[in-house]
């Protein structure tokens, strides 16, 4: 084991790259504890951040932590740790999601650490993207970074997109009338001014992106219908590119691995000059996510559907200040 101690300064660079990750309507919803004596960090979820209605069961709350909790290992990697990663490590402890121990030097190389140059310039787009078609080697090199963390990615075609497709307009429909989806929806969103002037956590107006004005691309309209000064209307992607993430079970562990997964496959997106937005609509609904399921095997569970393609960036969105998210004892 190595003997090299960590220190306040590193802790807090590797949760600030952390909590670069996304979440269900940018929530944030994580706190973390380091033991700079066992040179280990804490990831516990924050249930007064999640979204109740949109999320009652917490499995995006899961998603979104198990995301960041992908960030950690990669910066961790990235600066020369190996992280010994366990997963819900007491039962008594529902909170507790994670524990990370920095228990030798690593060799800073290999695919993680690849990762870390997307790590803060991944961002959400909520724009229109091109027709271009994807890779072949690029879809493949997505699905294997899904499997690398027991999860598998799959990009639907022909009736079985359209069929994606039709199930998200029909959570776009009742999400419409949905009082407790558009209480969620206010809550979460804000103002459009720069964001380090916003507050801490949500959507604000300026990520929410042109409002749709046809195309067949499934975007959530963070303004809920009402106007936005200045905000634009255009036409989206005819044929989106649409990827399922799945797992094979449907338990709060499945829900961490599932979040890893997505983030690294949007990491890895990233870097292969492809941006994202998330497709949760048809999540939110029990009987809708039943059927998004690749109807050739029938088999595993939809966590995430993402929306890939070739398109402008997305900007910036607001972060929890560290002092908020991060204990440090000895």
């Amino acid at each position: 084991m190595s003997t090299r101690s960590l220190t306040q300064e590193t802790v807090t660079a590797l949760v600030h790259d952390a909590t670069a990750a996304p979440s269900l309507h940018n929530a944030q919803p994580w706190r973390f504890q380091c033991f700079l004596g066992s040179r280990t960090l804490h990831l516990r979820s924050d249930p007064q951040r999640g979204v109740p209605h949109t999320d009652p069961h917490g499995r995006a709350l899961h998603l979104g932590c198990g995301a960041a909790l992908m960030n950690l290992r990669v910066a961790a990697v990235h600066g020369g740790w190996h992280p010994e990663t366990r997963l819900l490590p007491d039962p008594g402890d529902a909170e507790l999601l994670a524990s990370v121990q920095l228990t030798a030097l690593g060799s800073g190389k290999g695919a993680l650490d690849a990762l870390y140059p997307a790590v803060r310039t991944r961002h959400t787009s909520r724009h229109p993207f091109e027709e271009t078609e994807i890779p072949g080697a690029v879809r493949s090199a997505l699905m294997d970074a899904a499997r690398d963390e027991g999860a598998s990615l799959a990009f639907p075609t022909g009736w079985h997109l359209r069929e994606v497709l039709e199930l998200t307009q029909e959570a776009e429909a009742r999400n419409l009338t949905d009082r407790g989806i558009s209480d969620d929806l206010k809550r979460w969103t804000h103002g459009g001014v720069p964001f380090d002037h916003t507050a801490a956590a949500g959507v604000p107006e300026y990520a929410f992106g042109p409002r749709k004005h046809g195309g067949q691309a499934p975007m959530r309209d963070f303004a809920g219908g009402r106007p936005v000064p200045g905000r634009a209307a255009t036409e989206f992607e005819h044929h989106p590119h649409l990827a399922l993430l799945s797992t094979a079970r449907d338990r709060p562990e499945d829900w961490l691995r599932a979040g890893q997964a997505m983030e690294r496959v949007l990491l890895l997106a990233t870097l292969k000059g492809l941006s994202s937005s998330f497709v949760t609509q048809a999540l939110e609904w029990p009987d809708l996510r039943w059927p998004l399921r690749d109807p050739v095997t029938g088999t595993g569970y939809v966590q995430m559907v993402l929306r890939l393609g070739y398109g402008p960036p997305g900007p910036a969105t607001p972060r929890r200040r560290l002092l908020d998210v991060l204990d440090i004892s000895p």
